[in-house]
C-alpha cells in the first residue's frame, strides 16, 4: 500500500555541530558496486527513540537514539540519525537544482508531491541519478562531519506519486548510490518506509529501517522480515501506538509523535512510548 507519510519542513537556520559518542554493534556492509567494505554502527535495537525532525530539543530521559534534520547538530552522547529529503525538493528550493533534474510530465510541467508542495527528482536515467546523488552526497558529508552515525533519506517511495513516470527500479538504483557513499563515510543508512522494497535491502545496501505507522497499517512484520529487530517505528495516533506496542513493543524502538513532529514545549507537542 502506497501512502504519503508525515514529515516536517526543513528549518532555515544551520546550527553548529556538536561532538557525539555512541556504543553500538558494528555492521560490515559492502556496496553493490564492489567498493571496499566499510564498518558502520547500527542503532541499538529496542532502544529509547525520539523523532526530532521538526526541531531539535533536549532528548527525554531514557532516549538513546535520536533522528534530527541535517541542518541541526546531533545530540551529544546518543546515537544520531541525520534526516535528509533525498528524493524530493524542499518547497521553494527548485532553483537550487538543475532544471532537468526536476521530474516533468509530457507537457513539461514539474511533477509535485501535492501533499507537501515538493517537486519530485527525476531518477529515470543513470546520468541523472548520478548528478542528483552528487548533490545529496554533500549533505551526507555534512552529516558525517557533524558527528552523526546514520542517515535517513526520505521519500524513497516518491515513484508512487510520480504519475507513473518513475519506477521502483530507478529508486533502488539511486538509493544504492547513496548507500555506497554513506558507507564510505562510515555512516549507516536507513530504509525510510516503502515496505514493498524491504526485501531488496541486501542489494541496495540499506542497514536498518525507519517505519512510519507500520503498526497502524500492519506493516511492521514486513520490515522485521528484512531487517530483524533493527526497525524504528513512529506512530501518530494513540491507536497506532497501541497496535505497534502490542505486537512489537518487546522487540522494536517505538514512539508516538504529533503529526507536525513539534519540538518539546511547543503547541501540539506529543511524545509517548510503549
Amino acid at each position: 500500500m502506497m501512502r504519503n507519510r508525515v514529515r516536517s519542513a526543513r528549518r532555515l537556520s544551520t546550527l553548529a555541530a556538536l561532538a557525539a559518542t555512541v556504543l553500538a554493534v558494528p555492521l560490515v556492509a559492502t556496496d553493490r558496486a564492489g567498493a571496499a567494505p566499510a564498518t558502520v554502527a547500527l542503532p541499538p535495537a529496542h532502544a529509547g527513540f525520539d523523532y526530532q525532525i521538526g526541531g531539535a530539543y533536549t532528548p527525554p530521559a531514557g532516549v538513546r537514539v535520536v533522528s534530527r534534520d541535517h541542518e541541526d547538530p546531533p545530540a551529544a552522547g546518543l546515537y544520531n540519525i541525520c534526516y535528509i529529503n533525498a528524493f524530493q525538493v524542499q518547497p521553494g528550493a527548485e532553483s537550487s537544482w538543475d532544471s532537468d533534474l526536476l521530474l516533468r510530465d509530457s507537457s513539461g510541467k514539474v511533477v509535485y508531491d501535492t501533499d507537501w508542495g515538493e517537486a519530485l527528482l527525476d531518477t529515470r536515467t543513470a546520468d541523472k541519478r548520478t548528478r542528483i546523488a552528487a548533490k545529496v552526497d554533500g549533505w551526507i558529508d555534512s552529516c558525517a562531519s557533524k558527528g552523526y552515525q546514520a542517515i535517513e533519506p526520505d521519500n524513497y517511495d516518491s515513484y508512487s506519486r510520480s504519475k507513473k513516470l518513475l519506477t521502483s527500479g530507478g529508486a533502488e538504483a539511486y538509493i544504492t548510490l547513496l548507500s555506497a557513499h554513506a558507507h564510505s563515510k562510515g555512516l549507516a543508512i536507513a530504509q525510510k518506509n516503502t515496505s514493498e522494497l524491504a526485501g531488496d535491502r541486501a542489494s541496495t545496501g540499506l542497514d536498518f529501517a525507519v517505519a512510519e505507522e507500520c503498526g497502524t497499517y500492519n506493516e511492521c512484520g514486513d520490515y522485521t522480515d528484512a531487517f530483524g529487530n533493527h526497525v524504528i517505528v513512529i506512530e501518530y495516533t494513540a491507536k497506532g501506538l497501541s497496535k505497534a506496542c502490542a505486537g512489537w513493543g518487546s522487540e522494536l524502538s517505538i514512539v508516538r509523535r504529533d503529526v507536525d513532529v513539534s519540538p518539546a514545549g511547543s503547541a501540539g507537542y506529543v511524545r509517548k512510548t510503549c
